[in-house]
């Protein structure tokens, strides 16, 4: 990188695109790492730049940094500087190069089958992007550090940060046919109290929506519980009891079956939570599109309905 500008009031262009990476991944050490440069060079440059703008751009928060104020004005010019350059890489055909990494927090069934699949169409189309997938189940977190994308269940209260309306999904109640076969299928929501409900760790659940979606039976004793929603598709296909399962993930399997469909049938919606100025990204803004492709062709799925999405 050249050396800081000078002359007053000028940023240098290094100095913006330090504070970019910054920006983006809200940690010093995700940034040296995406810029090739060590951690020492990121402060030094962030130091010059508020020297040269006359201000904090940065400010501390838990577990990384943020942009103040002046930081998101000066992100709009580093932004900038990031386009203009990237401009100037074509492929074969003379349209612009998408590349870069993007990293998406998502629970685990959509990261599985919903956003695994948009990233890989993504990868097709943009094999210069590289897509990472979190798997976790969780609140929208407040600073989002080093993530691009959060999809999260339920509608998030998030600072700073756009919250967009992905999808809804259905959750139904479901035994294995040897289960079904030995314990009896309930006819009743009375009769649950004679069976054992597989699904989250009650204590570890961080999440009120998917907390809340049990209550229809609150007499049911808890068999195999996991923070893991394979965990329970799982157990539940080995008989440990049934299972409160998203149906998108239970109906890819034959030994399932759904008990009480109208009783039991708990409707829950997907946000996806991004920062405004990581969806100006171009490479960010394709892994979103992507993603909502996904969920609207998958929507009869995601709610458990029969035929065509």
């Amino acid at each position: 990188m050249s050396p800081p500008a000078s002359g007053p009031n000028r940023p240098s262009a290094d100095d913006l695109l330090v504070l970019l990476a910054v920006g983006r991944s809200g940690r010093f050490v995700s940034a040296a790492e995406e810029l090739g440069i060590n951690h020492t060079t990121i402060s030094r440059r962030i130091a010059a730049l508020e020297q040269t703008l006359g201000g904090r751009v940065l400010t501390r928060v838990t577990g990384g940094w943020e942009l103040t104020d002046l930081g998101r004005e000066a992100l709009a010019a580093a932004e900038a500087v990031e386009s203009a350059v990237k401009s100037l890489a074509t492929g074969a055909d003379g349209m612009r190069v998408l590349e870069g990494v993007v990293r998406i927090s998502a629970t685990d069934g959509f990261s599985a089958y919903m956003a695994a699949p948009a990233a890989a169409e993504v990868q097709r189309r943009h094999p210069k992007i590289a897509v990472e997938i979190v798997a976790a189940t969780r609140r929208a977190s407040q600073q989002r550090s080093g993530l691009d994308i959060e999809v999260v269940v339920g509608e998030p209260q998030v600072h700073r940060a756009r919250a967009i309306r992905l999808a809804d999904y259905c959750l139904g109640l479901y035994g294995s046919r040897d289960y079904l076969r030995e314990h009896g299928t309930p006819t009743a929501i009375g009769d649950l109290a004679r069976h054992s409900l597989v699904y989250f760790i009650d204590s570890m659940l961080q999440v009120d929506d998917l907390d809340l979606a049990s209550s229809f039976a609150p007499a049911m004793r808890e068999s195999v519980t996991s923070t893991n929603v394979f965990v329970h598709v799982e157990a539940t296909r080995a008989a440990a009891g049934l299972g409160l399962l998203p149906c998108f993930m239970a109906d890819r399997h034959d030994d399932l079956i759904r008990v009480l469909r109208k009783e039991v049938s708990v409707r829950l919606t997907y946000w996806l939570v991004t920062r405004t100025e990581t969806l100006r990204r171009p490479e960010v803004a394709a892994v979103v599109d992507a993603i909502q492709v996904r969920v609207r062709d998958q929507r009869n799925v995601l709610l458990g309905l029969p035929g065509p999405s």
